[in-house]
């Protein structure tokens, strides 16, 4: 059979990708501006042309790479993999880097660069972890690697987008039930249209009709929008200005959780798009991943990019290496022409965030289907560092919505929320997920020296300040490295590694 660059499932697997994309680059334009202090023309001249830089080379590897699969295994069904900017590293670098250096500076650009900074100290991890990646993705078990990637699916996607659809019902919720009927039930829409194009059209032709009679949620925004061409310029010079400032390595404690978070997550994407039928070579995988960070920083965006979460998602809609190109070019376009608002000028963004709900779920489910129904348990152990995480972006938004800070307010808390047990949790929590779901497989096998030796990993995570170690400052929550940077998580953790080694020689003794 004839291997296709494009194929009908394309379209709607564009839709889904290019707003996520879509709403990384508002994200971007709007954060940097506000609250980085960033001036218009350095993030429509310089950030979102890099960005643009990054998004295209990514997507057209991604895209050669699922067709050279089809190619080799005579399949036709190969999807490529989802790529973009890091969300959680965007948001990270935003208010625990660029942000304090401009409230502390006044200098924008100074914010900027360490930024760009922060960009390259991260691809340059995500170029590194390419070489060890595959011994990681061999011993470590496929409901560690899913069920980290399902908490981030069901909250910090699923939840939010959920929210925010129910709060705009008029013209959100029948492109969101329009998506889940063409996804789940599998049924042809009308005139044979794509499911995905058939929700977004819909959704924005709702707004734009209710709106006369008051009932449309939607208004266009008033910004003016110039259109004009904006080439990608070289930051060679700004990224390696910080190498001999301090404010370039201050925030290793973020930069390096952050590189850290990238690799972990781009190993269990790899996972998720094998457990959907798709097998990814790790190295080459990541090497791209890491190249188009460095893309990026080279090009002025202070942004990583990443393989995305969804790949299960996208291979149901029937999405295969064509929805990748034509993301990567239109990205680009728009990038490059500085038309990121103008676009939601025309298009509601609450009209696109069925398609990012599906993703959420679809991830949500894959974890508890493709792996062995005993270890279903070990999933849901998994998911409690993810809610946690969750629970603490719901305190804190509060908190600043209501001019307080947690610096100022956890005392107030007491028992009547464990707030320190939170701050625990969120530390490294996509590291402490992947802990909690491995240890429990193997306790359910009963391989007492394997869990063992991951509580030693936890132990030593935790000695060093990987994960559950904080310092709560007036600024915020700080991660906290050094020697028992978490003595009380590490002590436990060793005995409970010590207590395991003891069952197991117990239990060779008396069933030699």
């Amino acid at each position: 059979m004839k291997t296709l660059w494009f194929v009908r499932g394309d379209i709607d697997g564009f839709f889904g990708l290019f707003i996520d994309n879509l709403l990384q680059l508002m994200l971007i334009n709007v954060l940097c501006r506000y609250a980085c202090g960033l001036p218009e023309e350095l993030v429509t001249g310089r950030i979102l042309p890099g960005a643009a830089v990054s998004i295209l080379v990514g997507n057209l590897f991604y895209a050669w790479q699922a067709y050279r699969l089809m190619k080799s295994t005579g399949r036709t069904d190969v999807t490529a993999l989802p790529y973009g900017i890091n969300t959680v590293s965007l948001l990270a670098y935003v208010f625990l880097i660029m942000a304090p250096i401009y409230q502390e500076t006044g200098n924008p650009y100074l914010a900027w660069q360490a930024g760009l900074f922060a960009c390259f100290l991260s691809a340059v991890m995500e170029i590194a972890g390419a070489f060890v990646g595959d011994w990681v993705r061999r011993h470590t078990p496929r409901a560690a690697l899913l069920c980290a990637l399902a908490g981030i699916a069901i909250t910090f996607i699923s939840m939010g987008f959920i929210f925010q659809i129910f709060s705009s019902p008029a013209i959100a919720l029948i492109p969101m039930m329009m998506i889940l009927i063409a996804y789940t039930s599998r049924v042809k829409m009308p005139l044979g249209l794509p499911g995905g194009f058939l929700a977004v059209l819909t959704g924005t032709a709702l707004a734009w009709g209710l709106r006369p009679f008051g009932l449309s949620s939607f208004v266009p925004s008033v910004e003016k929008t110039a259109l004009g061409l904006h080439l990608p310029t070289p930051a060679l010079s700004d990224i390696f200005a910080l190498i001999s400032s301090p404010h370039g390595w201050k925030y290793l404690s973020v930069i390096f959780p952050m590189g850290l978070f990238n690799v972990v997550g781009s190993l269990q994407n790899l996972e998720s798009a094998e457990a959907a039928g798709d097998r990814f070579e790790t190295k080459p995988s990541l090497l791209a991943n890491g190249f188009g960070g460095l893309a990026a920083a080279f090009f002025g965006s202070a942004f990583p990019t990443t393989i995305y979460i969804g790949h299960p998602a996208w291979k149901a809609m029937g999405a295969r290496a064509g929805y990748s190109i034509l993301n990567g070019i239109v990205i680009t376009v728009i990038c490059l022409l500085g038309a990121v608002g103008l676009v939601l000028k025309i298009i509601p963004l609450e009209a696109t965030l069925g398609i990012l709900l599906w993703i959420g779920i679809a991830i949500t489910s894959q974890a508890f289907r493709d792996v062995p129904r005993q270890q279903t348990l070990a999933v849901a152990f998994g998911l409690i560092p993810c809610l946690a995480a969750w629970a603490l972006l719901l305190v804190e938004t509060s908190l600043r919505k209501a001019g307080k800070t947690l610096y100022e307010m956890v005392p107030t808390f007491g028992s009547d929320l464990y707030i320190h047990g939170i701050f625990s949790l969120n530390q490294g929590f996509l590291l402490t997920s992947m802990i909690f779901a491995t240890v429990m497989v193997y306790l359910i096998e009963k391989e007492l020296l394997k869990a063992a030796a991951w509580m030693t990993v936890a132990s030593g995570l935790s000695a060093v300040g990987l994960i559950h170690a904080y310092t709560l400052t007036p600024t915020g929550l700080k991660n906290k490295f050094g020697i028992l940077a978490a003595p009380d998580f590490a002590f436990s953790y060793g005995v409970v590694a010590l207590l395991l080694i003891f069952l197991h020689i117990t239990r060779e003794r008396n069933n030699p």
